[in-house]
């Protein structure tokens, strides 16, 4: 039996979610993963008439040119630093007054960090994906070498897939769509762990 839940997620030019790769500035194109998976997260969103004003352009036809003008005007709330954003509650606050600017107070953002014990964390981003929200993950330092791209970075998960006890995640960054194993990828080895934002909307 395989339990199986992929987001119906945005394409730029064919490739999945916004792409770092195609910044312009120096600063967003080496450190903006933060903006851009918020980014990702808006124009996502969008597509629903109730969460419209979260991003500036259509989302009939996402246009590489549009998420470059977007990651912009999302830099200033997740500005690339010299550290990273490499805390949850900094990565909130930004987005947080990012969404204030777009009128939208329907959104609650929550951090939860990597270091719960890992059926809490693996059942907080299946909910959250069932539910229709990309995750933001914040990965630090990991031991195994296949995740090396990922150290001290931020990408969306965005499906799901059980099978033989097994839990698999998709990430989404750098416009591509790959797949790990959570439990892998939360035991990081080490004692920092990073961690994901959980999305709700507010009743």
């Amino acid at each position: 039996m395989v339990n199986r839940k992929i987001l119906s997620y945005f394409t730029i030019d064919g490739a999945p979610g916004g792409n770092q790769d195609d910044l312009i500035e120096w600063d967003m194109n080496k450190g903006g993963c933060g903006a851009v998976t918020a980014c990702d997260v808006c124009m996502f969103l969008a597509g629903q008439e109730k969460f419209s004003s979260l991003y500036p352009f259509s989302t009939h036809n996402i246009s590489r040119n549009d998420f470059i003008k977007f990651a912009s005007i999302m830099k200033p709330y997740l500005s690339p630093r010299y550290h990273g954003i490499d805390f949850l509650e900094t990565y909130i606050c930004g987005f947080y007054d990012y969404l204030k600017t777009t009128g939208n107070n329907s959104l609650l953002l929550e951090g939860l960090s990597g270091n719960v014990r890992y059926d809490v964390f693996s059942e907080a981003i299946t909910s959250q994906i069932d539910r229709g929200f990309p995750v933001p993950y914040l990965m630090l330092m990991h031991h195994d070498p296949a995740l090396d791209d990922f150290n001290w970075h931020w990408f969306n998960l965005a499906g799901y897939e059980e099978k033989d006890g097994e839990l698999r995640v998709m990430t989404v960054t750098y416009g591509e769509f790959l797949w790990f194993g959570l439990r892998n990828m939360w035991d990081t080895g080490h004692r920092r762990k990073g961690g994901i934002i959980r999305i709700f909307e507010r009743v």
